[in-house]
């Protein structure tokens, strides 16, 4: 019988986080206390990133709380978000967030030792670019491997694909 296996990614719904910061320049625009704080939030370098714009530290950390909740109602993990400090750039404060995907090596190695170390015997790991194959003859084992993983509180947000 052939090995089951399934990937380790951690990718973005690009499309999901769009539409998130879509709702957020809605909400910044129309709400009250947001009205007259120069507050923007707009895409920076393609969707790598994404910069915030206010008049004080307060208005640029409240306008990044509301694309929170925002990417939190579309089911995106907040662990996507890498949010700098609000700088002061002449009059305005900018906050930029980069947006985490993939899987570095550094980050996969330990993936793959939590694996080896804490999962079924049979299982094996291989990093392939930024993601891990995780294979195994017996598909009850992968299934361990994800309830593991999914138990661990890891600094980045993964999902599971290509099941077979």
């Amino acid at each position: 019988m052939a090995d089951s296996s399934f990937d380790i990614v951690s990718k973005i719904d690009h499309q999901e986080a769009d539409n998130a910061l879509n709702q957020t320049v809605k909400e910044v625009g129309h709400r009250f206390d947001f009205k007259g704080t120069g507050a923007t939030i707009a895409w920076s370098g393609g969707q790598k990133a994404i910069e915030i714009k206010a008049n004080s530290e307060e208005r640029a950390n409240a306008v990044l709380d509301v694309f929170k909740d925002k990417l939190i109602k579309r089911g995106l993990s907040l662990k996507i978000l890498d949010a700098g400090e609000p700088k002061l750039s002449g009059k305005e404060y900018r906050l930029v967030v980069t947006l985490k995907e993939g899987i570095d090596q550094e980050y996969a190695k330990k993936i793959s030792k939590i694996i080896r170390d804490e999962g079924p015997k049979g299982v094996k790991a291989q990093i392939q670019g930024d993601e891990l194959r995780v294979s195994s003859k017996k598909r009850d084992e992968l299934q361990e491997v994800i309830a593991l993983l999914k138990g661990k509180d890891l600094e980045i947000a993964l999902q599971f694909t290509n099941y077979r």
